[in-house]
């Protein structure tokens, strides 16, 4: 069974052998290698290129080719999916060549070296969201790209740069909205409220900064900031008032529980237990408004659950039947 192989790897350790030799450039001309280099780019063929603009850089740093060889290296490392390498590459040509016509390219590639890295296999092909992941590399091209634009405003690649820092600033302001969430999901009510208020400050018009809001009246209601509160939804209600936490009279809609596993629901699966825990909006509950005032929806009362049902972790006792009512300042 095993005869059958013995030619095939012989033939393929041959075939290795003579490619390893053919890829031998040591005694090469520049204008060969160059040529080579180019060839193995339209080819596709970018590891070869990496090495022959190598092999062209060490050999001729100050031949006639030695500026195009370096931008052709960095597009190689590109679409190598080397985006570090490529960085590297192009900060090494923009100090190299700071007066280069094609200086504009090298920031350009700067910033689509961490654009594109998320557009491989997973990305591609799985149904991930890109706003979920880290956004340490998004930031990163969101500030190439402005300094490409800040430097050569009427670059021939500063179009497209823009699209692609509209596309960053909606991906980092969703970003930012889902940790908020996350911290709601903690009860980090100050740490929501912070990157809320982030994402209205510096990502207007990205499609977040609605949510954004919500999340901001809601905090400031939870902290007892009422006036503050009051602002955001005034600003809420003039700008987005198809909000789904809006009621036709133009009330805030505001959760009366927030999502908050217990041990048990947890190792169960879901099967047992609750994932709900009652939040109180603030210390001193907001009383609700009269004279048919708009303002914001509270509920009316809250379930309290009895204390062998908090000790037993949802097992036993009152899950929240009693019922405790809200009283006004008035009452």
């Amino acid at each position: 069974m095993k005869k059958p192989f013995l030619p095939f790897l012989i033939f393929t350790f041959a075939l290795l052998s003579g490619c390893s030799s053919d890829e031998n450039f040591g005694n090469s001309g520049e204008d060969f290698l160059y040529t080579e280099g180019v060839r193995s780019i339209n080819i596709s063929n970018w590891a070869r290129a990496i090495t022959i603009f190598q092999q062209l850089e060490a050999q001729f740093p100050f031949g006639q080719y030695a500026e195009q060889s370096q931008l052709e290296l960095i597009y190689a490392y590109y679409r190598n999916s080397e985006p570090e390498a490529a960085r590297a590459a192009a900060d090494r040509f923009i100090r190299l060549y700071p007066d280069s016509e094609s200086l504009d390219y090298a920031y350009y590639m700067k910033g689509m070296a961490y654009y594109s890295e998320d557009s491989r296999i997973l990305g591609r092909y799985l149904p991930t969201d890109p706003s979920k992941r880290d956004p340490g590399k998004a930031r990163e091209s969101f500030a190439d790209f402005a300094q490409l634009l800040n430097i050569y405003p009427n670059s021939q690649y500063a179009g497209d740069a823009r699209a692609r820092m509209v596309y960053l600033k909606n991906l980092l302001a969703a970003y930012e909205v889902h940790v908020a969430e996350f911290y709601i999901k903690r009860q980090a009510y100050l740490s929501s409220l912070n990157r809320a208020r982030y994402v209205v400050e510096n990502y207007q018009g990205a499609p977040a900064v609605p949510r954004a809001l919500e999340i901001m009246i809601e905090m400031y209601l939870r902290l007892g900031l009422n006036d503050l509160a009051d602002a955001s939804l005034e600003i809420l209600k003039l700008n987005y008032p198809d909000s789904p936490q809006l009621t036709p009279e133009g009330n805030f809609i505001v959760s009366a529980q927030i999502t908050d596993p217990d041990m048990l629901y947890s190792l169960t699966f879901g099967l047992l237990g609750s994932n709900k825990k009652d939040a109180p909006l603030a210390p001193s509950r907001r009383p609700v408004r009269i004279e048919g005032q708009e303002g914001f929806t509270v509920p009316e009362s809250e379930r309290k659950r009895s204390f062998l049902n908090v000790i037993s972790l949802g097992v036993l006792g009152d899950p929240g039947t009693a019922v405790v009512p809200t009283t006004t300042e008035e009452e």
